[in-house]
């Protein structure tokens, strides 16, 4: 097996203009009621949620810029932020030899088909109809949790022969779900995968089974896509929800418009995607073109999804 060509690195294929504009575009992605609110939560926030204390985020003249918290997450600094947020995760990787990555994404409430089913149990010994209802969606869609940490097993089972500067590495976004499924699925392997995780206002950790030294949280969204894809050699999407669904069509627009150079786009689970969004009815109204509708492909096993990103890099494995 050789390293894939055909693949892109953001970095090499995005012009800086539109580097800023990823990140100014978060400006206006929160809206307001006064005037005079921020429309970003200040860095502040997420800082103190996680300081035990925050006695040493006290301003202090004589310290050396570089060494201030408090003045590195003033609003006037937030351009120096992106650029850390950019460099941090990068130099990490670049350090561990991670260059090619295969990113999962999908719902972050499907669960394994153990808890699903116990989770069902419970339910039908409540009595409660809702709550079968909703436990008996779990026990459904668990089957995608499965399929995602088979395909994660056997992206690394396929890759761990290879030499490191060819191996294609998990990446996701580090939480529950088809996330966690993909992670436990490459470390079952014996592999590590990437995860790039995102401060929210809820508590969001780091699942179980991401490698801890490849474990990045973000402040910006902005920049926790752009790391989606600066190594991303392919995108396999599961069932989800909003998020999943911004990444997907981020992702398919980026390639549409040439902004970045084709790369496997896989939508896991033909029946969910195509009840979700008749993509033909685009083409029939004029708002895409019919070739666009190559820019993606159905798939629904493990195997075939593997095999969609053996075919287009026109790899030869066993």
């Amino acid at each position: 097996m050789k390293a894939p060509q055909g693949a892109f690195f953001m970095g090499q294929c995005m012009p800086a203009s539109f580097t800023l504009y990823w990140a100014c575009t978060i400006a206006v992605m929160e809206s307001t009621q006064n005037l005079k609110d921020p429309s970003l939560p200040h860095a502040w926030a997420d800082l103190q949620a996680e300081a035990k204390t925050s006695d040493w985020l006290k301003p202090e003249a004589h310290r050396l810029a570089f060494a201030d918290p408090e003045f590195l997450l003033r609003r006037e600094t937030r351009g120096i932020r992106f650029q850390l947020e950019m460099l941090k995760p990068d130099l990490a990787q670049a350090e561990a030899g991670i260059e090619h990555t295969v990113v999962v994404f999908g719902s972050a409430r499907f669960v394994d088909r153990e808890t699903a089913q116990a989770q069902l149990q419970a339910a039908q010994l409540s009595g409660q109809a809702s709550d079968i209802a909703k436990a008996q969606a779990h026990v459904r869609n668990a089957e995608h949790y499965e399929n995602a940490r088979l395909f994660a097993q056997k992206v690394a089972q396929t890759c761990s022969c290879l030499p490191a500067d060819e191996k294609l590495y998990i990446c996701t976004g580090g939480g529950p779900g088809i996330m966690e499924a993909a992670n436990r699925g490459a470390q079952e392997a014996g592999a590590p995968s990437v995860a790039l995780n995102i401060a929210l206002p809820h508590e969001q950790h780091p699942n179980p089974y991401v490698t801890p030294d490849l474990s990045f949280k973000f402040h910006y969204f902005a920049l926790r896509k752009m790391h989606f894809m600066i190594r991303a050699k392919a995108l396999v999407a599961f069932p989800g929800g909003f998020g999943t669904l911004d990444e997907l069509f981020e992702v398919m627009t980026l390639v549409q418009t040439r902004k970045a150079r084709p790369v496997p786009i896989l939508l896991f689970g033909t029946d969910f995607w195509k009840r979700l969004i008749d993509m033909d009815v685009l083409v029939r109204e004029g708002t895409i073109s019919e070739t666009d509708l190559k820019l993606f492909h159905y798939v629904d096993t493990p195997e075939a999804a593997w095999q969609a990103i053996c075919d287009f890099y026109q790899l030869k494995v066993s």
